[in-house]
């Protein structure tokens, strides 16, 4: 794995960052809702009676912002160095994860953290630990995706 400093642009990574405070900090104004994507997500699985038209329109706006973004401009290729059955188990055990965790990155990291919750602060913490951890032994006691 290599890291690609030719086309990290800081302020776009700023601007992204801005938005997605901005997009958190709205849907808690106008709904009371945090925006975890696991919660939001996982409202639509259990629907409640009104609470699945915001839902809908948040997931779509998430997906359909690449679109938008590579209307003006270029994107580099994406590369993924790992198997489809690798990349299957990965998300099983972050969906397990965020199940055991009551949120995921997004709810906890973002949201959480805004709001100074310690709770939020530790699942954080966790999350990161676990990926560094998970990473290193890969990558580089499994050597899995070519790394030494």
């Amino acid at each position: 794995m290599t890291l690609d400093t030719l086309h990290f642009t800081p302020w776009t990574a700023l601007a992204g960052g801005v938005l997605i405070g901005l997009a958190a900090v709205w849907l808690m104004l106008a709904a009371g809702r945090i925006a975890g994507i696991s919660g939001v997500v996982g409202g639509l699985l259990w629907p409640r009676a009104g609470d699945v038209g915001w839902r809908v329109v948040f997931i779509a706006g998430m997906m359909a912002a690449p679109w938008v973004y590579r209307t003006v401009a270029v994107v580099p290729e994406a590369q993924i160095d790992a198997s489809t059955a690798m990349l299957i188990a990965a998300g099983l055990l972050v969906g397990f994860g965020t199940r055991l965790g009551s949120g995921c990155t997004s709810g906890h990291g973002v949201c959480g953290l805004s709001r100074l919750s310690w709770r939020s602060l530790v699942a954080t913490l966790c999350f990161m630990a676990t990926g560094f951890v998970t990473v290193f032994v890969v990558r580089h006691v499994l050597n899995v995706g070519g790394a030494a």
